[in-house]
């Protein structure tokens, strides 16, 4: 299916690129919490073709962690939002 410009994709289940970049942020999420996380698994994840890529990604760690990432077109991570206490079910949404 074609993404519209600007908008998300649908969720789909995270995979190996995903996690990729889930742990390359998750010291900058831990510094955010003030929690160090021993799991740090992504789960579902949504992404937004800008100038770059907005992600929108659901990790476990022992509950679930909303996260948005922008990834900028060198492949730098930044941490944008960090939103605690979700449940498995609660929908990605930006």
């Amino acid at each position: 299916m074609a993404n519209l410009l600007g908008g998300y994709t649908e969720t789909k289940d995270a995979n190996e690129e995903i996690q990729k970049i889930s742990d390359g942020i998750k010291p900058e999420v831990e510094k955010r919490t003030g929690k160090n996380y021993e799991e740090f698994t992504a789960i579902k994840f949504r992404s937004q073709f800008v100038n770059g890529t907005n992600y929108l990604i659901k990790v476990h760690v022992g509950q679930y962690l909303h996260l948005k990432v922008y990834s900028d077109l060198q492949g730098k991570l930044t941490l944008v939002s960090v939103e605690e206490n979700h449940h498995k079910d609660d929908p990605l949404e930006p």
